[in-house]
């Protein structure tokens, strides 16, 4: 990963989607990350996951670090808004629920080529303009 982190960010932005484990943070594979993003659904399990990721991440002296809320239905965004008042975390966004990105994992394709004007794909794509990623 190391190896191919450091090829990549040279000189280009570069999205890593790694597994809900903090192994690769003791990999050294921070040294490359400009902006940790901790994706938490609305429930307590996965918020308090996130909180021990943040703590974990911040103490390896990661600069930016920032909440992402998945799966989000009604009611649930307030909720994990105060979560990230609550604990001091810049929340960079929330994805709804939407069923086009299940219905899209059936067909076998990406949720921006089956429904590119639904909202979950908006809410990614505002997400990516507000990191400064192209849209």
């Amino acid at each position: 990963m190391r190896g191919v982190l450091t090829e990549l960010a040279a000189d280009r932005t570069v999205v890593v989607d790694l597994e809900a484990s903090p192994e690769h943070l003791s990999r050294a594979t921070n040294a490359y990350v400009d902006t940790m993003l901790i994706v938490a659904e609305p429930y307590f399990k996965s918020l308090e996951t996130a909180r021990r990721f943040h703590e974990l991440a911040s103490g390896l002296g990661l600069d930016r670090l920032a909440v992402v809320g998945n799966r989000a239905r009604e009611g649930d965004t307030e909720l994990i808004r105060e979560y990230c008042d609550r604990h001091g975390f810049e929340l960079a966004g929330i994805v709804p629920q939407d069923d086009a990105f299940q219905d899209a994992e059936r067909l076998g394709v990406a949720p921006i080529d089956h429904a590119p004007q639904g909202a979950g794909v908006a809410a990614i794509r505002q997400l990516a303009r507000r990191l400064g990623g192209s849209p």
